[in-house]
């Protein structure tokens, strides 16, 4: 048996090249770790080497003490990852206090994990809280209108959140929380990493400004079809705003409130606002 070949890996393989395949990742752009289960980690136990070096994070984490993490290499490009995973992709132990890690697969060229390794961490810690331990995937991509629209909507939590809702009647069913925005922050660095993880304490995506998006689930296809709807939802937007600035129509606040009855899910009332 290969690493690869275990279900966990098949389908971190799979996300980042599905990832690939929408374009969101140009050259080495964005990022992708999952919290590996105690049953994966029992899985390749035996494939695993643990006499390599120990390596500083850069910040602590030590809700993850212990815990194991299979992320995508600084550098490294997701449309290789399915070719090499092997080159492309690593699998992590961090030590007893959560400041340190140590590679244990992967990586077989040399490198290191993704550079935003401080921020998917801190994340990680964050939604292991929030969900009672059900949040295993951080995504971080690089979603085309997204991008766009952080050029030209206000940065702020409600307006992205609202108009997105108003785009395709399921978005406030699959992200019903909202979106959390956070303004342009140099990337990789502990500062960006930490305005994250305070609005991951509420939301399940976040938007980088003028950057991507960044986005937390239970596993991967509910966290890449979170940050495909609301990549789908801003492409949308988009359009819609180069016919016309105006809507003739939309959704209103009560078509909301009516469809948080019907799909028993509760909207926060601070984006059912009045335009």
């Amino acid at each position: 048996m290969k690493i690869t070949d275990a279900k966990f890996a098949e389908g971190f393989i799979r996300m980042a090249n599905d990832g690939w395949e929408q374009g969101w990742h140009e050259r080495n752009g964005g990022n992708l770790s999952y919290r590996m289960k105690d049953e994966d980690v029992a899985e390749v136990k035996s494939l695993l080497k643990e006499d390599g070096p120990w390596n500083e994070i850069g910040t602590s984490v030590p809700d993850l003490a212990g815990e194991y993490f299979m992320v995508t290499g600084s550098g490294k490009y997701f449309r290789n990852v399915i070719l090499d995973p092997e080159n492309s992709c690593c699998i992590v132990k961090l030590d007893d206090k959560g400041e340190k890690y140590q590679i244990q697969w992967g990586l077989v060229n040399g490198g290191r994990p993704t550079s935003e390794l401080p921020s998917h961490l801190m994340n990680h810690e964050v939604k292991k809280k929030a969900s009672g331990g059900k949040h295993r995937v951080i995504y971080h991509a690089h979603t085309t209108n997204v991008i766009a629209l952080t050029f030209v909507l206000p940065l702020e939590d409600e307006v992205f959140t609202r108009e997105l809702w108003e785009m395709a009647t399921e978005c406030p069913v699959v992200f019903p929380s909202g979106i959390g925005v956070v303004g342009w922050m140099v990337p990789g660095g502990r500062d960006i990493a930490v305005a994250t993880s305070e609005l991951m304490k509420k939301y399940d995506v976040a938007i980088w400004a003028h950057h991507g998006m960044f986005a937390s689930g239970e596993d991967f296809d509910l966290t890449f079809g979170l940050m495909h709807t609301v990549e789908k939802s801003a492409e949308i937007l988009v359009k819609t705003l180069s016919m016309s600035p105006t809507k003739l129509q939309t959704i209103t606040p009560q078509n909301f409130r009516d469809l948080a009855v019907d799909f028993n899910v509760e909207l926060p009332e601070k984006f059912l606002y009045e335009k």
